[in-house]
């Protein structure tokens, strides 16, 4: 498990069973363009089978939230980013996604994502465009998968 302090009162954490599901699919159903309208259920499942999932709290409260789908050996989807628009800020998305996908069990596989937005957040972890609305992260050098 992770648990990193960051400045302001902020703390990243891996545990799923720490993640507001409510706050989750508030978010997600209410306010993303991707996932508008998902029941809540489904935000339940995914949350629950996820490969990992990072939240990002501030008061104990969830403000922030990623999640991977991963085989945990040569690939992970990352998925459902977004940090409350009230949290935005002092680089607190980078340091989410940095959790995500440069730390932990999963830096060293290849990464995907679909987002028709946040490109640059992206590509200073090595995202690249593979078409308009999907980017690819590959492997590190160093890396066997």
């Amino acid at each position: 498990m992770t648990r990193r302090t960051l400045p302001g009162g902020y703390e990243l954490d891996d545990d799923p069973a720490r993640v507001d599901v409510d706050v989750v699919h508030g978010y997600l159903a209410g306010d993303s363009y991707w996932a508008a309208g998902r029941a809540r259920l489904v935000t339940e499942h995914l949350v629950r089978d996820a490969g990992r999932v990072v939240g990002l709290y501030h008061d104990d409260g969830l403000v922030g939230f990623c999640r991977a789908v991963s085989d945990g050996v040569t690939f992970a989807y990352l998925a459902d980013v977004f940090v409350l628009p009230e949290h935005r800020g002092d680089r607190r998305g980078v340091a989410l996604v940095e959790e995500m996908v440069a730390r932990g069990p999963l830096a060293g596989v290849r990464w995907f994502l679909r987002t028709a937005d946040a490109h640059g957040l992206y590509e200073r972890f090595g995202f690249v465009p593979a078409t308009p609305e999907t980017m690819e992260r590959p492997p590190p050098a160093s890396s066997s998968s």
